[in-house]
């Protein structure tokens, strides 16, 4: 099936004072973000052409998902997006306070402008951050992101602003905007969440201007497990995936027909699975025992002098001895909360699956016996 990539070569030549805005020139502008600015010279009054052919020539190891270099072929290509000025990239990156923040804006024209924050990239720390968001009330980026979003609607104070991003970027962008004065919130038109978490209770209950939620659409994968974690107030779309599991995360995976994603009636039973049992980790472990748990784990994951992802991933089996070695290295009470945390996520995985497993008995001996009385 066709992806955002597809799109930009079928209707990147349409310009957007032809046809206005959709949501897969969101999902466009959102990944935008995800290209590997701190790797070029960006000047002021670069356009989107003049980006994309800095960045053609790096590396593939630069790019987070495969599609991204082709993304940033396209656009080269696409009159819809290739003259449109990039402006105000910001990169903050800090290991000691476990900080991964960037961010960038696409102005679309003179009277709008799209804030397109970054989600997680190949880094440890910023996978960290991630889960931090299990016990922590605000992490270091969305105070960044809440930040960046009012500095830009101070410098241009006459356009009004889309925003979005995908990850936790999605995440950023809504932190960025429920949590804004009600003067910058009355600029933004839409805000865009493509897989991204929600926020605790207690976030959510400070927003002050309810209008705001109405402008928020998040969209998920059919089996998506990152975007259905913590609370969500928004509407929500769901989207058909070329691929399975955790792997929909990628958009370039998502789904798309003329210039609107193709829609899922609902769910699937994995992400339903997976999001009641990580709820229910959540009620039955404390702040605290989040905390450990994520600093063990992943000082457990540097031990093997990893700073991204994939090199953890390749170190795996080589290093895992060293891995050993640093959790036996952990303070004997934490070492207690992690299995306890193991334990708990298992028992709320097994009380999730058997449920299930009920409910389709019930729904099973209900068709039988309509078959039966239908006879």
């Amino acid at each position: 099936m066709a992806n955002i990539n597809d799109y930009l070569k079928w209707r990147g030549d349409i310009k957007l004072n032809e046809r206005k805005l959709n949501i897969l020139d969101s999902m466009v502008l959102s990944r935008f973000s995800y290209l590997p600015f701190w790797e070029i010279d960006l000047k002021e009054n670069d356009t989107v052409e003049e980006v994309c052919k800095k960045i053609k020539v790096l590396e593939d190891y630069n790019f987070i998902y495969n599609g991204d270099r082709d993304l940033s072929i396209n656009l080269i290509k696409s009159p819809r997006f290739n003259n449109m000025i990039v402006s105000d990239y910001l990169n903050h990156y800090d290991k000691k306070i476990e900080k991964q923040f960037s961010a960038v804006v696409i102005h679309l024209n003179d009277d709008y402008m799209y804030v397109s924050f970054c989600g997680t990239d190949k880094t440890l720390i910023g996978w960290k951050e991630d889960f931090n968001l299990s016990y922590m009330e605000n992490v270091p980026a969305q105070l960044d992101a809440l930040k960046y979003m009012t500095n830009i609607a101070n410098k241009y104070p006459n356009k009004k602003i889309i925003t979005g991003g995908h990850s936790k970027g999605g995440n950023l962008a809504i932190y960025a905007s429920i949590m804004n004065t009600k003067e910058v919130q009355d600029r933004i038109v839409k805000i865009h969440n493509f897989d991204g978490p929600g926020f605790s209770k207690n976030i959510l209950s400070q927003i002050k201007n309810k209008d705001i939620i109405d402008k928020i659409t998040t969209y998920i994968p059919e089996e998506s497990v990152i975007g259905r974690l913590l609370e969500h107030k928004e509407k929500c779309v769901i989207v058909k995936s070329d691929l399975k599991g955790i792997y929909q995360h990628d958009i370039f995976s998502w789904r798309v027909l003329g210039t609107d994603v193709v829609k899922a009636p609902k769910v699937d039973k994995f992400s339903e699975t997976i999001n009641i049992t990580v709820n229910k980790w959540l009620l039955s472990t404390t702040p605290n025992q989040r905390k450990i748990f994520v600093d063990n784990v992943f000082e457990i994951m540097q031990s093997t002098n990893s700073e991204t992802y994939s090199e953890f991933y390749s170190k795996f089996i080589k290093k895992l001895p060293t891995m050993l070695k640093a959790y036996r290295g952990i303070d004997e009470n934490d070492r207690k909360v992690i299995i306890k945390m193991i334990k708990e996520f298992a028992k709320a995985y097994f009380s999730v699956f058997m449920e299930s497993r009920k409910e389709k008995r019930k729904v099973r001996k209900r068709v039988k016996k309509e078959k039966k009385n239908a006879v």
